[in-house]
């Protein structure tokens, strides 16, 4: 059966404008920055996990001349809870860039997004079809796998070249803008990884995989994760915390936290145990095991550190960029 991308590409096309996701809030008022905002955010990360903080973001910096003097603090302090903290790091480098290599525009060629921090390939045809509406391939996972049915050929043993090739042919030069948002859409919501629904995909005239997916049985064997064992001592005054920047390249680098139980050891004189807490927390392929020693200070002091701390005001606790369980320990204090 010899395939025709150019109807496939129109059947995607047609699907979308009828039963795309439209209701997604970053495809309403599209811009560049809302679509390099929404695009970072849902690296690694499920629509309905990036919804909230995708309009929680763009309400405090609704375009790129308001996110233009945040520092970087600020921008981690919106991530928290959301993970995979360096994609916030890259927004902040990249909207430095924007601001002095481009006076705070968005850059509208390719070659100029992608040399962006934390924008690949991918994401720069994605930014390129979706908010300048020039046509180009895109290669998430979602997008390989429908791929990879339709030509019914292993993912694992089809070449990265060979896959954008076929995305390239995919495109839709009429309708970039549909076609894009609908390809991602098939993948998430029809041509899903476990259990297609074939049934109802646009594609499965065209599809060689059509009604030939192996259903997966859910496999309710929870797989170990590697634990990663933590030991903080949070100080806190009447009206401030203790909190020192994490730069030691570990999973919540950048971000503000307690300083680790040996240097508080060395203020042990100043301070009194008023509780310690245990808390799991999950990530997606970890388990933290966090404990945690709480003293009350008197009032401020010194810390003997090379680290950068500073004595944060319990109501500004919200303007810095600390980890979602340590966030919450820290609202209840």
């Amino acid at each position: 059966m010899k395939q025709d991308f150019k109807n496939i590409s129109t059947q995607v096309v047609h699907w979308y404008l009828v039963d795309g996701r439209h209701d997604l809030p970053w495809r309403h008022k599209v811009t560049p920055y809302r679509i390099w905002i929404s695009e970072i955010m849902l690296q690694q990360t499920q629509v309905q996990t990036v919804i909230p903080y995708f309009n929680a973001f763009i309400k405090k910096y609704p375009t790129l001349a308001t996110l233009s003097p945040a520092s970087e603090d600020e921008i981690l302090a919106m991530w928290s809870g959301l993970g995979f903290y360096r994609r916030a790091r890259n927004i902040f480098a990249a909207k430095e860039i924007i601001k002095k290599e481009y006076e705070n525009k968005f850059p509208k060629h390719l070659e100029q997004i992608i040399r962006l921090p934390g924008i690949g390939k991918s994401t720069a045809g994605a930014l390129m079809s979706l908010a300048f509406l020039e046509p180009q391939p895109i290669l998430d996972g979602n997008v390989k796998r429908v791929i990879s049915r339709l030509i019914k050929k292993d993912i694992a043993v089809l070449k990265e070249k060979e896959l954008w090739e076929l995305s390239k042919k995919l495109v839709n030069q009429e309708d970039c803008f549909s076609y894009t948002q609908g390809i991602m859409d098939l993948g998430a919501t029809v041509c899903t990884q476990a259990n297609p629904s074939c049934h109802t995909c646009p594609l499965n005239k065209s599809c060689k995989s059509a009604f030939k997916v192996k259903a997966q049985v859910k496999n309710n064997t929870a797989k170990t994760k590697k634990i990663i064992t933590m030991n903080f001592s949070l100080v806190l005054t009447a009206h401030s915390f203790l909190l020192a920047k994490n730069e030691e390249g570990s999973i919540w680098n950048h971000l503000w936290v307690p300083f680790k139980d040996s240097v508080i050891a060395l203020h042990a004189s100043k301070l009194k145990l008023l509780k310690r807490e245990h808390i799991r927390h999950e990530l997606t392929h970890r388990s933290l095991d966090l404990s945690i020693n709480i003293y009350l200070a008197t009032k401020e002091f010194k810390v003997t550190t090379n680290q950068k701390y500073e004595w944060i005001k319990k109501y500004r606790i919200k303007d810095y960029g600390t980890p979602q369980p340590l966030t919450k320990l820290m609202s209840q204090l």
